[in-house]
C-alpha cells in the first residue's frame, strides 16, 4: 500500500477557524517522504523486480501521490508563514525563488542523464540505445529547436516531467493563498474546476512540438492532491476524525482495488482486466483520476491511524531490544532522505539509469538485484547526508 499522512491530529485550532497553520516539521512528513524517495528510485530503474512490489502493483494510487500530498506539506511550511507573517508580495517572490531553483534543477537533471545516455552508447557495446530507451533522439537529432523547446518547457519527455509539475503548482500557490484571504471555499472550487478543466476539458500543457501529447503528470490534475496536503498543514481544514468506522471503511477501499491492480491477478482472471479497463480515465495517472484521488486518502487516512500522534508509533518500532536498536539508525537515514527530497529526488532519477546499466552488464539475478538496489539505497541515503551537511554551511562555524 501507499505511505502517506495527514496533518496533526494536535494541531492547535483558533477559536473562530480552522486549525492554526503548522510552522514545524512533522516527523511523519519526513519519514513518509522519505519512504516516498525510495520507491520512487525502485520504479525508475529499468528491469528492476522490485518494481514488481512498489505500491502501484497493488492500488491504484502510488508514492508519486504521497510525493505531492508531502510537498504540499512542507510547502504551507516552508512558506506559510511568510505569506502570513510578510504579506501576499513577499510570499510570491519567495515562492518564486523556489520556482527558479527547480527550474535549473529541472535543466541540469536533463542535460546530466542526456550527456550519460550519450557517453554510455559510445563506450558500450553496440545493441543498448539508451538514448532510444528515454526517447531522447528529437533533441539530439534537432538540439537548435529542442533547446528552445526545452527551456520553455515545452519539451518534456516523459522521464522529466515531475518537476516541470511541481513548478506549475508551486505558481498556483499565491493564488490560492488570494483566493483563501476572501473565503477558504473559494480555493476549494479552484481546485475542484481545475481538475475538472484536466479531466473533463482536455486541459494540458504540451509536451513536445511534433505532436499533441501533453505533460505526462498534469498540474492541472495533479494539484488537488498537491492542495490537500497544502490545506491540512497550513490549516485551512482540520484533521480528520479518528473513528474505527472511518478505518475499516478506507481498509476496505485499499482492499477492493487490489484485484483491479495487481498485476498477478489481472492476469489469471479476465473478470479483473475487463473491469480496470472499464474504470478507464478514473484510475489514469495523466490527469490524476478521482479513484486514485480517493485510493490515496482511504490510504493515508490508514497510515495516520496506525503510526500514532506525531509518529509515535514509528520511532518505538522494535522496542528497546536487538531490532528496535537496528531500527533506530535506520529511521534516521529514512527521515534524512525525507527532508532532502529534492537533491535525493534528482540524484535518484540520475543514479536509477546508471543502477539500470549495472543490470545490463552483470544480469539480472537474485544477488545482483541484491546488491544493486542495496547500492542505490546508499547512495541516495549519502545524497541525503551530504545535502544537509552543505546546507548547515559548516564553514561558517567557528573552529573549536
Amino acid at each position: 500500500m501507499t505511505a502517506a499522512v495527514t496533518t496533526p491530529s494536535t494541531m492547535p485550532r483558533a477559536a473562530s477557524a480552522a486549525a492554526a497553520p503548522a510552522t514545524t516539521r512533522d516527523p511523519r512528513l519526513d519519514f513518509f517522504r522519505g519512504i516516498a524517495m525510495f520507491i520512487i528510485l525502485i520504479a525508475h530503474v529499468p528491469g528492476d523486480w522490485l518494481a514488481l512490489w512498489i505500491p502501484a502493483r497493488f492500488g491504484f494510487s502510488d508514492a508519486t501521490e504521497t510525493f505531492v500530498f508531502c510537498s504540499g506539506m512542507a510547502s504551507a511550511i516552508a512558506f506559510g508563514r511568510v505569506f502570513r507573517v510578510r504579506g501576499l508580495l513577499m510570499g510570491t517572490a519567495r515562492v518564486s525563488y523556489r520556482i527558479w531553483q527547480v527550474y535549473w534543477a529541472h535543466l541540469g537533471l536533463f542535460f546530466a542523464i542526456a550527456m550519460a545516455m550519450a557517453t554510455l552508447n559510445m563506450l558500450l557495446p553496440e545493441g543498448r540505445d539508451y538514448i532510444g530507451q528515454l526517447n531522447l533522439y528529437p533533441f539530439f537529432k534537432n538540439a537548435q529547436t529542442q533547446l528552445v523547446h526545452l527551456f520553455t518547457l515545452t519539451y518534456i519527455p516523459n522521464y522529466f516531467d515531475i518537476l516541470p509539475m511541481y513548478m506549475v503548482i508551486l505558481a498556483m500557490m499565491p493564488v490560492m493563498i488570494a483566493l483563501a484571504r476572501v473565503h477558504k471555499g473559494l480555493v476549494a472550487a479552484a481546485c475542484l474546476a481545475l481538475w475538472a478543466m484536466a479531466n473533463f476539458g482536455g486541459v494540458n500543457l504540451p509536451a513536445e512540438s511534433w505532436s499533441e501529447r501533453g505533460w505526462f503528470f498534469n498540474p492541472f490534475g495533479w494539484q488537488l492532491v498537491f492542495f490537500t496536503g497544502f490545506a491540512f498543514m497550513i490549516g485551512w481544514i482540520p484533521a480528520p476524525p479518528k473513528s474505527r468506522t472511518l478505518f475499516w471503511i478506507a481498509v476496505a477501499i485499499i482492499l477492493l482495488s487490489v484485484p483491479f491492480a495487481y498485476f498477478r491477478l489481472l492476469g489469471a482472471f479476465e473478470v479483473f482486466m475487463e473491469g480496470r479497463r472499464a474504470l478507464g480515465d478514473m484510475i489514469g495517472k495523466t490527469n490524476f483520476g478521482i479513484l486514485r484521488y480517493v485510493h490515496f486518502l482511504a490510504t493515508a487516512y490508514v497510515a495516520w491511524m496506525l503510526v500514532g500522534p506525531r509518529g509515535d508509533h514509528i520511532r518505538t518500532l522494535g522496542g528497546n531490544g536487538l531490532l528496535g536498536r537496528i531500527w533506530q539508525p535506520v529511521l534516521a537515514a529514512i527521515m534524512k532522505v525525507g527532508q532532502q527530497s529534492l537533491a535525493v529526488f534528482i540524484a535518484s532519477m540520475f543514479l536509477a539509469r546508471l543502477l539500470g546499466v549495472l543490470f545490463d552488464l552483470f544480469g539480472r539475478s537474485h544477488f545482483t538485484m541484491l546488491w544493486v538496489n542495496l547500492l542505490g539505497f546508499a547512495l541516495i541515503i549519502g545524497v541525503a547526508y551530504g545535502a544537509s551537511w552543505f546546507k548547515s554551511q559548516p564553514w561558517r562555524k567557528k573552529k573549536v
